[in-house]
C-alpha cells in the first residue's frame, strides 16, 4: 500500500520506517529542509534504539524516502497519516495549529478517495471538526480516522512492531477496512485491533495515559508519606504491585512523569473536562502531585546541603526524562537543575544520550561533561535523575576518591542503601527515611 506520513519525530519516523518493515510504499513529510536532507543522507535526528537501523534498511529497498512535498505525496498515496506535535497551549488546551495546517494542505492536494489518519494526540471531537475543516477545500472523498499511538520513548519500534493493541476510530466502514489491512501483518499470530467510533478512539488515548500518569503520582504520594512515618515504599510497591488488579508497571517511586505525552496529555485532559463543565479532580491532582513531586527533591538537596549551596558543585546523573531517549520534554532534570541553578549551586552534568538537547533548555548556566566521573570530580553530592544503565553498578570506590562529599541523593531509587553506608556514602532516596 502506498502511504504519506506527515511529521518526522519520534511518531512519525517510527511510524513511516516500521510501516514501510511490513512491505508498504512509505513517503515521511516534513516542512523542515535540514531534516529531511540529515535523513536523506541517512542522518536520524532523534534517539530511539532500532530506528537508525529500521530507517536504513527501507530507505536502501526503496521502500522508505523522505520529501517536502506534500502534495506530490499525498497525490501518490491512499492513505495520510498526520503525525505533528500537538503542544501544550498557555491554558493546557493542545495546540491543533499544526493538525489543521497539515489537513489544509492535505485537502488541497487531493487526486481521488483518501483515508487521512489522525496518528498525533488530538482532543476529543478533533475528526469530526477536521472532516469539516477538509471539506472546504475539497469535493473529494474522503474519511478521517483515529489511530492514536501508543508508543513508549526508548521502545518504540518494538512497540510499534508488537503492539499490545491497535485502536481505530472510524465511522467508514471502508476506511476501517484499510485500517485493518495495513495492520494486518502486525498482528499474525493474534487479532488485537480494536474498532470504535471516532470519540472513543480519540478518548481512549488521553484517558491511557492519564491513568498510568495517576499510578505514577499516586505511589509519589505514599513514598513521601512512607518517609513521613517511618514505612520502605519499595516494601509497600512489592506489596501493592502483588495484587492482579493493580499490577507492577507505573509504580515506581521516583521524580514523576515527564516527556511529550503524560504531562501534556493530563492537562489537556483537565482543559476538555472544563470545557464541557465535568471536574476532573483526580486527574488534576495528578498534575499538581507530579509538579511538586520535582520540588521535594530539591528541597532534598537544599536540606542535606543545609540550606547553603551557593558556590558549591552538584554532580547530575541523567537529563533526559527516561533512558533510552535524547527527549528532554518535561524532563524532572530541568525543574530541579533549575530551582537549584537559582540558589546558586554550580551544575556538572552528563546524560548519554541528551547532552545536545540539554544545551537547549540549559545554554551556558551548566557544566557538559564527557563522562559521569568527569561530572562528579569535586562535587559536594551526586544526583542521579535518570536510571541509565551505566549508572547501575558505577565504580563506587573511584567516586569516593573524586567527589568532595560523599553524598548520593537518588531520585530513582537504584542503589542499595546499606553497600553504599559499607563503602562510606550517605545514601537518600525516595520513600524511605
Amino acid at each position: 500500500m502506498k502511504i504519506t506520513v506527515i511529521g518526522t519525530g519520534y511518531v512519525g519516523l517510527v511510524a513511516g520506517a516500521c510501516l514501510a518493515d511490513m512491505g508498504n510504499n512509505v513517503i515521511c513529510v516534513d516542512n523542515n529542509t535540514e531534516k529531511i536532507q540529515q535523513l536523506n543522507n541517512g542522518i536520524i535526528p532523534i534517539y530511539e534504539p532500532g530506528l537508525e537501523e529500521l530507517v536504513k534498511s527501507n530507505a536502501m529497498e526503496n521502500r522508505l524516502t523522505f520529501s517536502t512535498d506534500i502534495e506530490s505525496a499525498v497525490k501518490e498515496s491512499e492513505v495520510c497519516f498526520i503525525a505533528v506535535g500537538t503542544p501544550q497551549g498557555e491554558d493546557g488546551s493542545a495546540d491543533l495549529q499544526y493538525v489543521y495546517n497539515v489537513a489544509q494542505s492535505i485537502a488541497k492536494s487531493m487526486n481521488g478517495y483518501k483515508v487521512i489518519v489522525d496518528k498525533s494526540t488530538v482532543p476529543v471531537g478533533t475528526a469530526e471538526k477536521l472532516t469539516q475543516y477538509i471539506k472546504q477545500f475539497t469535493n473529494q472523498e474522503f474519511d478521517v480516522v483515529s489511530n492514536p499511538e501508543f508508543l513508549k520513548q526508548g521502545n518504540a519500534v518494538d512497540d510499534f512492531l508488537h503492539p499490545d493493541r491497535v485502536i481505530i476510530g472510524s465511522n467508514s466502514e471502508k476506511a476501517t477496512r484499510i485500517m485493518q489491512d495495513i495492520y494486518a501483518p502486525f498482528f499474525r499470530t493474534g487479532n488485537r485491533v480494536i474498532v470504535m467510533d471516532v470519540k472513543s478512539a480519540e478518548m481512549t488515548k488521553y484517558a491511557a495515559n492519564s491513568f498510568l500518569a495517576t499510578k505514577i503520582s499516586f505511589m509519589n504520594e505514599i513514598a513521601c508519606l512512607c518517609e513521613k512515618v517511618g514505612a520502605d515504599a519499595e516494601m509497600v510497591r512489592i506489596g501493592m504491585s502483588t495484587d492482579t488488579r493493580i499490577g507492577n508497571r507505573f509504580l515506581f517511586p521516583g521524580l514523576g512523569f515527564g516527556g511529550s505525552c503524560f504531562p501534556k496529555d493530563v492537562k489537556a485532559l483537565v482543559k476538555t473536562g472544563k470545557e464541557n463543565n465535568c471536574c476532573m479532580s483526580v486527574t488534576e491532582a495528578a498534575d499538581k502531585a507530579n509538579q511538586r513531586q520535582r520540588q521535594i527533591f530539591a528541597d532534598k538537596v537544599l536540606c542535606k546541603l543545609d540550606n547553603n549551596i551557593k558556590g558549591k558543585t552538584i554532580a547530575v546523573w541523567g537529563l533526559a526524562f527516561k533512558p533510552k531517549t535524547n527527549d528532554m520534554r518535561e524532563a524532572p532534570s530541568i525543574t530541579i537543575i533549575n530551582e537549584l541553578l537559582n540558589k546558586g549551586a554550580k551544575i556538572k552534568a552528563y546524560d548519554p544520550k541528551a547532552m545536545e538537547t540539554a544545551k537547549f533548555y540549559f545554554q551556558d548556566k551548566i557544566e557538559y561533561c564527557k563522562s559521569a566521573y568527569e561530572a562528579a570530580e569535586n562535587a559536594y553530592c551526586l544526583l542521579l535523575l535518570t536510571e541509565w544503565n551505566e549508572f547501575r553498578r558505577p565504580d563506587f570506590v573511584r567516586l569516593k576518591e573524586i567527589m568532595k562529599s560523599s553524598i548520593i541523593i537518588d531520585g530513582r531509587n537504584q542503589y542499595d542503601k546499606e553497600k553504599l553506608k559499607e563503602k562510606g556514602f550517605e545514601y537518600i532516596c525516595i520513600g524511605k527515611q
